[in-house]
This record gives structure tokens, C-alpha cells and sequence, in this order.
């Protein structure tokens, strides 16, 4: 019985393409897991497995050592039943728990028809992320989706991005002396906002399309439905910064349409991973908001949402309009709340809804609120100050068609 049991435990698993097999994944226990690609890693020189989590987001898959991958199915395997009983509902409890905290997107299967056949045309096509890791100024970053870089750059493991020109690069000794000389010291464009460390800069996607493309690029690596890679011409960028002793270093960025025809202030968001939680996504909404009021446009970010950008425009939104309604005396229509925020009707709608703030009366939506529900509200724990909003007295900014030659170009 003993050899038995010792010939299990050493016996060759052939791993195929496309077959599922159950494995067990920290944090979230056993999983139904398929095999979609390998590849001999050109760092390693060994082979591994690109692998997806049944029911889990895609921002998980990865590449797994072929060897390990054998272990974990042997091991996955050896388990009674009555364990993988035991161990599936602490499992559902544990991926309800990541799914909360880690803020989970709906599966296909939640979705509407239409939907979810582009959502599925969507996955096939970037089904397989190549990149695990980029090395981004002074951080090595873990790449979350699939992105387009183009020949064999989206091909290799881990590639090299410097973190002010944002060139890509394959291996270490190229990165190291690009850096040398590199002679971008921050991005290109205007800088309209500076505040102590933290700088934004407006870029123009016409002027500077090379460095559109490589961020548009980059923040796929961090986006799943991102789409935007090369036409970047009708859009502006908007860079956050932080100075370090060499150089301002990148935070994140939106992207807003130069020409809005639904009238969005903001198409695409991202804060790179290391500086996110910790409040640089709110200081760019509050910022995108502060540059409609300049221009005198009511603003929205453009739909659908991300789950992730849902909770923060929601956050935003309800600490803005809180603030808003405990300013005001007297009565308050939903079009006043617009005109002083430069957030959209519908986007205030769903928020008061969402706080049972307001009601559908004689074919109108009218705010209900008193002073001693504003006060529970802002008491609760749910609502929350933005650690960073932006200061409108830090913003050098006007309107395009009234810029003339006011904003100078940094030298």
C-alpha cells in the first residue's frame, strides 16, 4: 500500500490545453481551474502553464511552473471528498469575503444577453496575459490583465518602462542605459495644477502621441476593458505626479474626449498600483470636476462604470452633495445641486436614490432631506472625507477656446 501511495504521489500528470482541473489557491481554497496556454518563460527557461480561476476575476490568472502546477493537481487530487465538501464551503465563504475587499466584477452570467456576448468576445481576444511584472521607475509592479504591446514586447515576462518617457524595453542592461539618457524629466505637455509634491499635467493626444500610446499601453496592463491604445489623437491626458529626487514620478492619469458628444469630462481613470487606496483617484475626480466648472459644462465620467469606479464616483458623489445640501438653506431642486457641483442630473439622481434622499413626484424627482438626516449621515460610517481633493487655488487653467497664449508650455 505504501509503494502504492508513493508511485501516486510520483506519477507524471500530462497537462493539456483547454482541461480543467481543481487545484487549491491561497487565500480562496479549491477551485475549478483551466488550462489556456504554456510557454517555456525566456527568464527561467522553464516551462509553465497559464491558468484561469473558475468564478474568480481574471486580474487572478496566471502563469504557473509546470512542475508546481503537477503538484498542486496531484495534491488536489490525493484530498477525500469529504474534505473538498468541507474545504468548498469555506471556500465560498473566503471568495465572498475577496470578492468584497478586492471588489470582485459581476460574472458573465449576471449579465444581460448583449453583454455578455461582448463581454465573451472580450475575453477571447484577451484571454492570455503575457506580461507578468513591469519594472516602472522604482517599482516592480504585478501586471493584472492582457495588454496589445506590440511584437515581442507583449510576449516577454517582465518588460522595462521608463517611468518619464514610459519606452518599453525587454531586458535590464537596455532599461538601465536608456535611463542614462533619457532626457525627459517629466511628462510632456502643460502642468496646470501644482500643490507641495503632487503636479498634473495636461497633454495633448495629437502633440504627444507616441507618450499617449505607451500610457494608454501601460494602463491596459491595470484595466480589463480598456480599449483605447493607438487612436489617440481626439483626447487629452491628464498626468499626476509626484517629485522625487529624480524626477516627477507617475501616480496615474484620466483621459477625457476633446469633443464629447454625451458630454463626459472623463473617459478612462487609473491610479498605478502602488499608489492606490490611498486617495490619488478621488484628487483627479475632484479635479476633473473643477476643470467643468471652468468650462462651464456639466460633467460625467463615461459609462458603463468599472465596479471599482463605480465605488469611488459613488463615494465622491455622495460626499460632494452631502456637503452641498448641508450648505444650503431653504429648498433645492436637483438642477440647482448641478449647476453648483457640475455633476449631471442622472449622476445625482442615482446617487440620492441610492441614499433614499429623493423621490418621483408628479413626474419629477424632488429632494427629501431634513437638517437631522443630513447629520446621521454625515455621522455615519459610511460617509467619508476624501483624504485629497483637488484645491482650486493650486489649477493655472483655461478653457481651450479662451487659452490663447496665457498657459505656457514648460520648458
Amino acid at each position: 500500500m505504501a509503494n502504492k501511495k508513493q508511485d501516486d504521489k510520483n506519477s507524471k500528470i500530462e497537462i493539456k490545453l483547454g482541461e480543467f482541473y481543481t487545484i487549491v489557491r491561497k487565500n480562496t481554497g479549491f477551485h475549478k481551474t483551466e488550462v489556456l496556454e504554456k510557454r517555456l518563460n525566456t527568464l527561467t527557461h522553464r516551462l509553465e502553464y497559464y491558468v484561469h480561476y473558475e468564478n474568480l476575476d481574471r486580474r487572478l490568472d496566471e502563469w504557473i511552473d509546470a512542475e508546481k502546477l503537477e503538484q498542486e493537481i496531484r495534491d488536489s487530487n490525493a484530498s477525500s471528498s469529504n474534505n473538498q465538501q468541507e474545504e468548498s464551503m469555506v471556500t465560498r465563504n473566503k471568495k465572498r469575503k475577496y470578492d468584497e475587499i478586492n471588489h470582485v466584477s459581476q460574472s458573465i452570467s449576471d449579465m444581460d444577453p448583449a453583454t455578455a456576448a461582448l463581454e465573451k468576445e472580450h475575453e477571447a481576444i484577451t484571454k492570455v496575459k503575457y506580461i507578468d511584472r513591469i519594472q516602472l521607475g522604482r517599482f516592480e509592479i504585478d501586471c493584472w490583465y492582457y495588454s496589445p504591446y506590440p511584437d515581442q514586447f507583449g510576449k516577454t515576462p517582465k518588460l522595462y518602462i521608463c517611468a518619464f518617457c514610459l519606452k518599453y524595453m525587454r531586458n535590464k542592461k537596455t532599461y538601465l542605459s536608456h535611463r542614462k539618457l533619457c532626457s525627459r524629466t517629466h511628462p510632456p505637455g502643460y502642468e496646470i495644477y501644482r500643490k507641495v509634491d503632487l503636479s498634473i499635467f495636461e497633454i495633448d493626444g495629437a502633440h504627444d502621441k507616441v507618450y499617449c500610446q505607451c500610457l494608454c499601453l501601460v494602463a491596459k496592463l491595470f484595466l480589463d476593458h480598456k480599449t483605447l491604445y493607438f487612436d489617440v489623437n481626439p483626447f487629452y491626458f491628464y498626468v499626476l505626479t509626484k517629485s522625487t529626487p529624480d524626477g516627477p514620478e507617475i501616480i496615474g492619469y484620466y483621459s477625457k474626449e476633446k469633443d464629447s458628444v454625451d458630454g463626459n469630462n472623463l473617459a478612462c481613470i487609473l491610479t498605478f498600483p502602488p499608489y492606490q487606496r490611498q486617495g490619488y483617484g478621488k484628487l483627479l475626480i475632484s479635479f476633473s470636476y473643477e476643470l467643468s466648472k471652468r468650462e462651464g459644462q456639466v460633467g460625467s465620467p463615461e459609462k458603463p462604470l468599472s465596479d471599482l469606479g463605480r465605488l469611488s464616483y459613488r463615494s465622491y458623489w455622495t460626499y460632494v452633495l452631502l456637503e452641498n445640501l448641508k450648505e444650503f438653506r431653504g429648498q433645492i431642486t436637483i438642477a440647482d445641486l448641478s449647476e453648483n457641483t457640475c455633476i449631471s442630473r442622472d449622476d445625482i439622481i442615482w446617487t440620492l436614490r441610492s441614499l433614499n434622499l429623493v423621490k418621483y413626484w408628479k413626474g419629477d424627482h424632488v429632494i427629501c432631506v431634513s437638517p437631522k438626516l443630513l447629520e446621521d449621515f454625515v455621522k455615519s460610517p459610511n460617509f467619508k472625507k476624501p483624504r485629497m481633493l483637488c484645491d482650486q487655488s493650486c489649477i493655472k487653467y483655461l478653457p481651450h477656446d479662451r487659452r490663447g497664449d496665457i498657459v505656457r508650455r514648460l520648458k
